[in-house]
């Protein structure tokens, strides 16, 4: 197994880490509601789940409650 022969300064290891960044993952719309949701997820505003290409086609899965 190699070793280094040199030690890697703090920019050259900055640098092989500049395409390390993560993304931000897009934001869906709810079909129902049209609130940003994440993929796969049910909704936080109206409590339903699936998209106008998906099986279940916004079913309810979740009741909101009024406070």
């Amino acid at each position: 197994m190699p070793n280094p022969k040199r030690r890697h300064s703090k920019h050259r290891k900055r640098i092989r880490r500049s395409h390390h960044a993560l993304l931000m993952a897009p934001a869906n719309r709810c079909a129902h509601c049209g609130a940003a949701v994440k993929s796969h997820t049910v909704c936080e505003n109206c409590g339903r789940y699936g998209f106008e290409k998906g099986g279940q086609k916004g079913a309810i899965v979740l009741e909101k409650q009024e406070v």
